[in-house]
Order: structure tokens, then C-alpha cells, then sequence
């Protein structure tokens, strides 16, 4: 990386914080031109050279936080022995994120992700393919030998993330019956035996 590109990166790097940080305290409406540039100290002509526009520079704040978000998870599942472990370490994975990221997580799981997402539907779906495929890949032989139910990948998708996904969503939106460390303990198992053969 050139130095010019280097400066580009923590200019850029400095946005997405700026507007990570704004987010979590105040919710969309904290994310304004204005307010990025004075929280970030960067000028609005960086802000929109990086990004195009203040959506530009969201969109960029959720992908950077889903790639990380899904990594982490495929991860999970590299380290895992055994497919029980892997589930049992994917749903473990998923909330830890959203305790100790959650200000990327209360973006991810906002209505603003929902809209974009379906905004941005075909867009997404192909620059996420290949993440996603490599759960599927994973998912794919653990079917074919019988270690896990033989049903569509789609629907094990569903029945791993969406228990999970719903528990993030009411922690995130304050409620307070639910203890994220009770549901990291309680749900995985609760999850694997909805896949096991």
C-alpha cells in the first residue's frame, strides 16, 4: 500500500468509527453528514470522496460489520470437532458478537439493514454469496453422511440463526428478560437437536 493509500484507509477507517459510534448512541438519526464529519474530524469532501454520500458510507459500515460478523462464524465452524460442537460453537459465536460488538450489531439487526437489505437485495446476495456458500458447503456433506437431518440448506439456516437472530433482536432493543449468557448456554443444544438426524 502506497502511503496516499494508507491515508486513504485511516481517513476512511475514521468515518466508518464516527458513524459506528454515532449510530450506537443515537440511532439512525445521529448518522447525518454533519455529524460524522465533526465526530470523525475529517472534511465533507473525504466523506464523500471514500463513500459517495452519507448511505455510501452506511452501506459500507454494514458490510464491513457482516463480513466480520460471518467470519467469525465460519470460523466457529472450521474449529468445531464435531458437528454438535460446531452448532453448539456457531450459536455461542453469534451472541458473544452481539454482546461485545453491540453498536455493529444494533446496525446490523436495524430496520436501516432490513431496508437496505431489501433495497439491495440481488446486489447483496451476490457479494455475499460466496461467504454464505461456504456455509453451505459446510452444511452439504454433514447431510449427505447423516450427521445432520437431511433437509433443504436453507431451512437449517433458519433453524440455526433464526432463534438466534430474535434473541440479538430483543436484547438489542432493551428488553430485559433476556440474558444473553443463559441463552448462549440453553439455546445451542435446544438448536442441535432440531437438526440431528
Amino acid at each position: 500500500m502506497t502511503p496516499k493509500q494508507q491515508r486513504g484507509a485511516v481517513t476512511a477507517d475514521l468515518l466508518l468509527d464516527a458513524a459506528l459510534r454515532l449510530y450506537g448512541a443515537e440511532g439512525e438519526r445521529g448518522i447525518t453528514v454533519g455529524a460524522v464529519t465533526r465526530a470523525s474530524g475529517v472534511s465533507l469532501g473525504s466523506l464523500y470522496h471514500h463513500f459517495g454520500s452519507i448511505d455510501g458510507l452506511v452501506a459500507e459500515l454494514m458490510s464491513r460489520w457482516l463480513t466480520r460478523l460471518l467470519g467469525e462464524l465460519f470460523m466457529s465452524l472450521q474449529e468445531a470437532r464435531t458437528t454438535r460442537a460446531a452448532i453448539h460453537g456457531l450459536v455461542r459465536t453469534y451472541l458473544a458478537f452481539v454482546q461485545e460488538h453491540r453498536d455493529a450489531a444494533l446496525l446490523l439487526h436495524s430496520s436501516t439493514a432490513d431496508q437496505h437489505t431489501m433495497a439491495q437485495g440481488k446486489e447483496i446476495r451476490d457479494a455475499q454469496e460466496a461467504r454464505l456458500s461456504a456455509f453451505a458447503q459446510w452444511l452439504q456433506p454433514r447431510i449427505e453422511s447423516g450427521e445432520l437431518a437431511s433437509l433443504p440448506v436453507p431451512l437449517i439456516e433458519s433453524l440455526v440463526l433464526g432463534p438466534v437472530v430474535a434473541v440479538a433482536r430483543r436484547w438489542l432493543s432493551g428488553i430485559d428478560d433476556v440474558d444473553l449468557d443463559e441463552a448462549a448456554r440453553i439455546l445451542p443444544e435446544r438448536i442441535w437437536r432440531s437438526l440431528a438426524p
